[in-house]
């Protein structure tokens, strides 16, 4: 008796829905949720989320790059750059994450690493304008200024019209 009561019990609760009501978030409606927050400009409540989606899937290189973007809006430079890496380690032509990384060693004024970045970018895709513009930019920082012109030229004859401006401020 006890029996039939507990599988006709388990049985109205299936059957009305109560346990289909319970479900369990996915690493896609995670990652879904953190690119809405960082839309809102909410870039901690999207990091929560994305940190839930790579909990769930961890090899999510899209929820990683997109990690990276709202620490880097958060100015953790140095933790984005720990999640482009991540990116990098599993997608190592994910030309957007090397140039992302580049920029936030950029903005730390490391830029030798950032030269690096920019080296790997412009393997990948050598009609990247931004890649020789930035690579340009870094070398002139670090007293370049041949190397710093000659990729700013490079990135005006690509279309960065920008480019031409800092040639006549870095290179006459």
């Amino acid at each position: 008796m006890k029996i039939t009561f507990n599988l006709t019990l388990i049985s109205l609760l299936i059957g009305t829905g109560v346990f289909a009501q319970t479900k369990i978030p996915t690493s896609i409606e995670y990652f879904k949720s953190g690119n809405a927050k960082y839309e809102l400009g909410d870039h901690r409540g999207a990091i929560q989320d994305y940190n839930k989606a790579i909990e769930l899937n961890p090899i999510d290189e899209k929820a990683y790059h997109n990690r990276g973007v709202s620490k880097g809006k958060l100015g953790d430079y140095r933790g984005a750059i720990q999640d482009y890496n991540k990116v990098i380690e599993l997608n190592p032509k994910n030309e957007v994450s090397y140039i992302n990384k580049g920029l936030a060693k950029f903005i730390l004024d490391d830029y030798g690493g950032a030269i690096q970045d920019y080296n790997k970018v412009i393997e990948l895709n050598p009609k990247d304008e931004i890649a020789y513009y930035i690579r340009g930019l870094a070398k002139s920082k670090l007293g370049d200024t041949n190397g710093a012109c000659l990729d700013l030229s490079k990135a005006g004859e690509l279309g960065l019209e920008k480019a031409y401006e800092a040639i006549k401020v870095l290179c006459n």
